[in-house]
């Protein structure tokens, strides 16, 4: 029985970034004696959101070049699996790169607490995003897709 949950493929993704950065920015907020001392925390922070954009674009420019859709609301309007470039190592860079944004914004905030949210959001990614996208991409493109999977890890 294949059973989904309301919450799969309504949110957009940045939207949930934005959330699960403003509830980090409350917990260093709230919380400011355990802000951490963290050498080079700036340049740090900005390399990881640095990567982060780079890798999130990268995965945007091979959807346009393969002319399929880049809304991660809609994956039934998918027109090609897309196998090639930063897809080769990684099935869904736009996810890995808003969590290393999220990483350089823990390490902007020096606060051991925000970096708790990161695997909350990486969980809530997971399960009603990548999940549901994964299920249409098989159903739409059965074998390829299952090939893919296989030589291709989900996060990194």
């Amino acid at each position: 029985m294949n059973r989904t949950h309301w919450l799969e493929l309504r949110i957009p993704p940045p939207v949930v970034l934005l959330v699960a950065g403003a509830l980090m920015w409350l917990l260093a907020w709230a919380e400011p004696s355990w802000r951490m001392h963290v050498p080079g925390r700036i340049v740090l922070a900005v390399a990881f959101a640095a990567a982060g954009v780079l890798v999130a674009v990268a995965g945007v420019l091979e959807f346009r070049r393969a002319r399929t859709t880049v809304n991660p609301l809609t994956p039934q309007a998918s027109s090609s699996l897309v196998t090639t470039g930063i897809f080769g190592w990684t099935r869904n860079p736009m996810y890995v790169g808003l969590t290393f944004v999220l990483l350089g914004w823990a390490v902007f905030l020096a606060s051991p607490l925000a970096l708790l949210v990161l695997p909350g959001f990486m969980l809530y990614i997971s399960r009603f995003q990548i999940t549901p996208e994964e299920r249409v991409l098989a159903s739409i493109f059965g074998a390829e897709f299952a090939g893919y999977s296989r030589k291709v890890r989900r996060w990194i």
